[in-house]
């Protein structure tokens, strides 16, 4: 089915990399498993690619639960530089229409004096005022116990980044939960 998208919706007009993209010139890329969206986000940031980590539109139940979203008119080239690196996606989509749109894999809570972040299964709590964290769970990985002593009772800016001490996919859902806080 996605190869028959691709094709009957065709490819769009490409702009510069890091402009503001209409819905017609984002595309996504598919990978089997989380481990290869971590290295790709990763190496396409560093590259210099504005890009986003998303859940995959429920069309699209190929691979893992996150896709990228990324700048269709750089898709050529985000390819090349994946295949350089050994690293194919499945597929790369096209987001022609509302129905093939990533899902925002953030989810807020206001709590008043605090504010939550979820990224997948992991969660991040501040206090607004102080920016302190106040907690840290979720997952069921090794290493959250090790994340939520580093992190909690440190204001957003004196604490560890995830990607920093952590080494498993709570610690790449966390470290996009502390990006999202980070942000507010």
């Amino acid at each position: 089915m996605l190869r028959f998208l691709k094709t009957r919706l065709g490819l769009f007009a490409s702009q510069p990399k890091g402009l503001n993209l209409s819905l017609k010139s984002q595309g996504i890329l598919v990978f089997a498993n989380t481990s290869e969206v971590i290295r790709a986000e990763t190496l396409l940031k560093k590259a210099g690619w504005k890009l986003r980590v998303m859940g995959p539109p429920p069309e699209i139940r190929n691979g893992c639960d996150l896709v990228i979203e990324i700048p269709l008119i750089e898709e050529l080239n985000i390819l090349r530089v994946l295949r350089e690196a050994g690293l194919a996606p499945l597929e790369a989509v096209p987001v022609s229409s509302p129905l093939l749109k990533p899902v925002n894999i953030f989810q807020k809570k206001d709590f008043g004096d605090y504010l939550m972040v979820r990224a997948a299964n992991m969660k991040i709590t501040i206090e607004k005022k102080s920016r302190r964290i106040v907690n840290v769970s979720g997952g069921g990985c090794p290493d959250v116990p090790y994340l939520a002593g580093e992190m909690v009772g440190r204001t957003l800016d004196e604490a560890p980044s995830p990607q920093e001490i952590g080494h498993t996919l709570c610690g790449y859902a966390l470290q996009l939960a502390y990006e999202e806080i980070k942000r507010k």
